[in-house]
């Protein structure tokens, strides 16, 4: 199901700009709230998109570790983001740009380049005008290139950071510049309730507003985070204290589901407010299979038990897209889900199991009672095991011994990149009887090199944007799993990754009931795997998370929840 709307009216004057700051601290969740806020105003019939800045000076979030930043979002164009775009794109049901992410690094890179190219004629090179210049180029160049009537642009960070000075600066430039009607400010702060008083504090948005009016920007609305709905008395201390009107004040409460937050928004009047401050008229949302699809999240009943062992589950917005497809294909399936995020390291001295093709050999591998390992006897308590992307050699005997236990015990597996190399360097050890079978990323001497270094991978030299990234199209054989699930014959689908399987080693794991159902390049890569005897075995070199959106779940995550649920099939 597609949530984008026919747009029924364009607005002819300037673009229009919505700015969305935050306060107090990180993590409040100002991606939700510039997706649900974009969503209310494409209900509503207009075209919209949304823009990430993050003020670090990284280029783009690519060579971010995960566990201190989060998910590495890659779009069809190949461009590594922070996570947020993700939210946009599961909102918005669009395929954004490199161009929604907006960071310092690639913002003076610009600057340093044009003044490097002789296009400042001499000028001392300044943050205002010609960083604030550029900052406000590429957010109108977007708003242009996309024609769009309104452009979300979410301002990372928390006012007050040194770091976002030039992007804050920049916006009030714009908001000069396009007038009162064409710009304005959403303020995400917080209201914390203390257990000891028991009532909501309004002291942080008091002080939070200040510091921005510092800066010579008045919030229009205060997105205020709370457990619960913001109280009467809170809502009017803050109005008073910040001087914004009671209704631009909007209680920002938790819901059931992140896709409800924009229903809880037009319901106290945001896309209201919005219209009054920008003058905007005919607007309606019309919400049609949104609320439905929002719903499903809270009714579904009945639990899968799924297990994500991977490298960084200590901060599992590490994962956040595999999460989010996980969620859309139990809501699909009617069923609520459980996930319990395991480190990968716990499994390194666990039981390990070999199998050759007549019997099924299990070997101890010096497991301690009491120690921190789990056993990989702990696995079978869930439906199923998804082992997702990641890098390097820490781990990744705990994965291979995963991806072998849940092959041995028929126990539904799902590898994404990293968790379908594993899989093959597990399969190769313990069912085609190459026992030092390994990936040279982790093993660069080993004597069965079933995953290898990609060829082209071997003349980068940057760490940055250097890997194999975007959307590839996929050629998918006749009468394979992968046909059945997908229900085509070919797909596209984002990758990041500088290995793959090594096809030397195709007959051997062929004769051995692995089959390679997807390729790429003219099959030069390969794509998919399964293992058709068994209940689902399946993994993929891409990452099939980033395609999936509430009400139209990634197929194969669609699949793997049907075989995990018991089902006796596993196509759409």
């Amino acid at each position: 199901m597609n949530h984008d709307v026919i747009f029924k009216h364009k607005i002819n004057s300037a673009h229009k700009f919505i700015f969305l700051t935050g306060g107090v601290m990180s993590g409040l969740g100002k991606g939700v709230i510039a997706s649900s806020t974009a969503k209310l105003l494409q209900l509503s019939g207009f075209r919209v998109s949304c823009i990430k800045i993050d003020p670090y000076v990284n280029y783009d979030a690519g060579t971010m570790n995960p566990t201190a930043h989060g998910e590495v979002f890659v779009t069809d164009d190949g461009g590594e983001c922070d996570m947020d775009v993700g939210n946009y794109e599961r909102f918005l049901g669009l395929s954004l740009t490199r161009n929604h992410s907006l960071t310092t690094g690639r913002i003076y890179a610009s600057v340093i380049n044009a003044e490097r190219a002789g296009a400042y004629l001499g000028q001392c090179v300044q943050i205002i005008p010609h960083v604030t210049d550029a900052i406000k180029e590429q957010l109108r160049s977007i708003a242009t290139k996309e024609d769009l009537d309104f452009t979300v642009v979410e301002c990372g960070g928390t006012v007050g950071d040194i770091e976002s000075l030039p992007f804050l600066e920049a916006l009030r430039q714009m908001e000069l510049e396009g007038g009162k009607y064409n710009t304005l400010f959403i303020h995400v702060t917080l209201a914390p309730v203390l257990d000891v008083v028991g009532e909501q504090k309004t002291k942080p948005t008091q002080h939070s507003v200040q510091e921005l009016r510092r800066i010579g920007i008045q919030p229009d609305i205060l997105a205020v985070r709370c457990n619960n709905p913001l109280t009467p008395e809170a809502r009017r201390k803050i109005s008073l204290f910040a001087s914004v009107e009671e209704a631009c004040v909007i209680s920002c409460h938790d819901a059931p589901s992140i896709y409800m937050v924009p229903e809880v928004l037009a319901k106290q009047g945001m896309i209201k407010v919005i219209a009054k401050k920008m003058r905007i008229k005919n607007y309606s949302p019309q919400w049609g299979e949104w609320k439905r699809t929002a719903s499903s999240f809270a009714s579904a009943k009945g639990r899968l038990r799924i297990a994500v062992v991977g490298k960084y589950v200590t901060l599992p917005d590490s994962y956040v897209s595999v999460y989010h497809a996980l969620s859309h294909a139990a809501a699909h399936l009617g069923r609520k889900i459980d996930i319990e995020w395991i480190e990968s390291e716990k499994f390194e001295n666990g039981q390990m199991y070999q199998a050759n093709m007549e019997q099924k050999v299990e070997t101890r591998n010096g497991l301690k009672n009491g120690e921190q390992f789990k056993e990989l006897s702990y696995l079978r308590t869930f439906d199923g095991i998804l082992v997702p992307g990641g890098f390097g050699k820490r781990g990744s005997e705990g994965i291979i011994h995963v991806a072998n236990y849940a092959r041995i015990q028929n126990i539904p597996y799902f590898g994404i990149c990293f968790g379908f190399q594993l899989a093959i360097v597990g399969f190769g050890r313990y069912a085609c009887g190459l026992e030092r079978a390994n990936s040279t990323e982790l093993d660069p001497d080993t004597v069965d090199p079933v995953v290898d270094f990609m060829p082209d991978q071997k003349t980068a030299h940057n760490a940055g944007a250097s890997m194999r990234l975007g959307s590839h199209r996929i050629t998918i054989l006749p009468d394979t799993v992968a046909e059945s699930v997908y229900g085509s014959n070919w797909i596209y689908r984002r990758h990041r990754h500088r290995y793959e399987f090594n096809k030397k080693y195709s007959r051997l794991l062929e004769v051995n009931g692995m089959i390679f159902s997807g390729h790429s390049d003219s099959g030069q890569r390969m794509e998919i795997l399964e293992i058709p005897a068994h209940k689902f075995y399946c993994a993929v070199q891409y990452h099939s998370e980033f395609n999936s959106r509430p009400g139209n779940p990634e197929q194969c995550f669609a699949a793997f929840l049907r075989a995990c649920s018991g089902s006796t099939t596993i196509a759409n």
